[in-house]
Parts: structure tokens; sequence; C-alpha cells
């Protein structure tokens, strides 16, 4: 798309490209510049030091080692003749003692049975008996045959914008490894590392699933200015709410092994990065309808555009703010589930932290999410009325 528009252009998908209004445009690039730099700055600024590591003094970064399962008999526990154990037997396959035969008691309940795949870990005491643990069951070749049929499912429907939307979902995971948590980790604002992290992500993963368009561009900045003011949402009722961030053994151990670490902030870096993947769908949603709209009737004004955009919008919030509150209230339900069986009333239940975190979580990613429909519509619509 280009500044001044001419019919005959056609985007990264060979729709044509509306009349744009030159001065809109001409602005626009230099505020994504600008956001850009900023944003470059401050990864650098806040890149975590190779010199300050975790160090680890819970031996958290113990390798697992993968065993085959051999046996899984029923015996006497070793610690009490009168109760009953699972005795696993098994074969380490890698690590220091690959080939050798191990052995663990578990709960006679225990899913564990012969012929499974699993993980172990092993401490050496000082007698220099070995004990092993239980680490988990090993999924790698199950998840590695979904991630295939994710890969090839969004190839063959988005061609090469879906190789686009791919690129930028692994550049995602990698700025989140390399950078986000060793900088929480590092004692870094973690707010703030959360708003250069979605930034980045909005760039990489906006410009590469649908070019250096306008349109782009567009939704770019709609998507930031959101982001904004869910982080100033997040903040604000975080601290009013009197949010302590230790909501349960991960947080608490964090808390304990970091002192720099703010258990609050990783919430509130939560809201911001989850908003993110939502946002995004909305900002491009919103800019793609007052695009076809203006293409379709070039004579539609300002408010003409935007009337039924914000139409448009207006449905895609009532589905999608419904999918956001019930994804967060299904990852709190075993909990809500065991607050009621304990038979306390629903007003007591909401306002346990661990629940009103969730709560607030829920609601500032909402009203975030609303805000991004009026955001990106206004702005989509300025770039493409009254062109020169």
């Amino acid at each position: 798309m280009g500044v001044g528009g001419h019919p005959h252009q056609h985007a990264a998908d060979d729709r044509e490209t509306p009349p744009l209004n030159a001065t809109a445009a001409r602005w626009l690039w230099p505020i994504v510049v600008v956001c850009g730099i900023a944003t470059l700055v401050a990864l650098i600024v806040m890149w975590p030091s190779d010199d300050d590591v975790f160090d680890d003094p819970l031996a958290l970064d113990a390798d697992p080692i993968a065993a085959d399962v051999q046996v899984d008999d029923i015996v006497a526990c070793s610690y009490a003749a009168d109760v009953e154990c699972r005795l696993i037997g098994f074969v380490m396959l890698d690590g220091p003692y690959k080939g050798d035969f191990g052995a663990m008691e578990q709960n006679v309940e225990t899913s564990i049975r012969a012929g499974d795949e699993i993980s172990v870990v092993v401490f050496v005491s000082e007698s220099g008996d070995r004990v092993y643990s239980f680490y988990e069951f090993r999924r790698g070749g199950s998840m590695l045959v979904l991630l295939l049929l994710f890969v090839g499912a969004v190839l063959v429907l988005g061609r090469w914008r879906g190789l686009g939307a791919l690129a930028g979902l692994g550049a995602s995971l990698l700025i989140i490894v390399v950078f986000t948590l060793p900088a929480i980790l590092n004692g870094s604002n973690a707010l703030t590392v959360a708003i250069v992290t979605a930034s980045v992500i909005a760039f990489i993963a906006l410009f590469l699933a649908h070019g250096f368009e306008v349109a782009t561009a567009v939704a770019l900045v709609s998507t930031l200015a959101s982001l904004v003011l869910t982080a100033l949402l997040a903040w604000v009722f975080a601290t009013t709410s009197n949010l302590t961030g230790l909501t349960d053994d991960s947080s608490f151990l964090l808390a304990g092994l970091r002192t720099g670490i703010d258990a609050r902030g990783i919430v509130l870096a939560g809201v911001v990065i989850g908003a993110l993947g939502v946002l995004d769908d909305v900002t491009v949603t919103q800019v793609s309808a007052v695009w076809e709209l203006k293409r379709v009737q070039p004579e539609l004004t300002l408010s003409g555009v935007m009337r039924p955009a914000l139409r448009i919008g207006r449905d895609h919030i009532s589905s999608t703010v419904n999918t956001l509150f019930l994804a967060y209230a299904g990852a709190a339900l075993p909990l809500l589930l065991l607050f009621v069986e304990a038979g306390q009333s629903i007003s007591n239940v909401v306002t346990r932290e661990i629940v009103a975190t969730e709560f607030i979580r829920a609601m500032v990613g909402s009203i975030g999410l609303v805000a991004a429909v009026p955001i990106s519509t206004w702005l989509a619509a300025v770039v493409v009325s009254d062109p020169p």
C-alpha cells in the first residue's frame, strides 16, 4: 500500500488498496518508527547481563533422564510393611546411567504402568546410593505429531501468510525465552519487561504475517495503544486491590529464591502478554473491515465507514470477550470447585486473591479488548478518509 492510494495497487493478499489520506498516512510511518526505536532502545537497556545468572540453589535445573518402564508390581512399602506401594522398575535410556536398571516406589494408585515412557531424576545420597524420583511422562511424540498437524493446517490455509504467522510465533517464543524470562529473573521491573516484550512481538508478528503495509502499521499502532491502556488498568487495579502475586507454590518458591522478583509484577506481566494475542487479532480484523468497506464504497466519509465497521467490531467483541472470560474461568475451575466443596460463599470465593487475580486479569484484558475496537476503527478510518 502506498501513500496517495492508487486503485490498481495490490496488498500482499491481492486485495486492492483503498485511496489513502496522504497526510494521515505520511504521519503514520514516523509514529511506527518512533515506537520501534523506543522499543529497541528499551530492549537493549533491559537486556539481561550474562554475569547475573540465576544460581538455582534448589537444583531445579537437574536434567531428567529418559526411561522405559519395564515392570509395575504391588509390593509392601519399604517404610511400612503393612502399607502397599507400586514398585516401578525401569531402564534408563540416556545420561550417565544409560542402560542401567532402576526402581522407585510410588503410590499404589499411580497411573504409571509397564510400557510407559517416563522421565526420572537421579539423586546420589551421601552413602553413594542412587535415589530415583518420578519427573514426568514423556509426551514428546504425540506433541510433535500435533505440532506438525498445526503447522500443516496453517500452511494449507494461510500459504505465505501462514508461513509468516508461523515465523512470528517462533520469534515470539524466542523473545520470551531469551529476553523476558531472564530479564525478570535478573530483577528488572516485570511490567516494563512485559510491555517491551509485547511491543517487540507485535512488531515482528504483525509485519511478518501481514507485510509492510499501511494497514499493518495502523493495526500495530492500535495494538500498542490498547496495550498501554491494558497495562495501566492492570497496574491500577492490582494496586488498589492489594494483590501480592503470591497465589501458588511457584510464586512462593520464586519469592523465596530471588528477593528481587516482584510477584505482583509477574501477574501484571502475564496480563499484558496474555492480552496481546487477542488484541492483535481484533485490530487486524477491524483495519481489514475498514479497508474493505472503503474499497467497495470509496465515497464513504469518516463517520460513514466507522458505523458499519463498529457494528462488525461489536459482533467480534461479543464473542471474543466471552471466549477470553471462559478461558480464565476454565483455568481456575479446579480451584473454584475446591472452594465451593469447602462450603464457602460465592462472595468469599471471588474475593480470595487467587480468584481475584484471575477476575482482574479477565476484566482488564476484556476492557483493553473492547477499547481496541474504536481505537483501530477510528485510526483506520482516518487513514482512508478524504483522499487527496
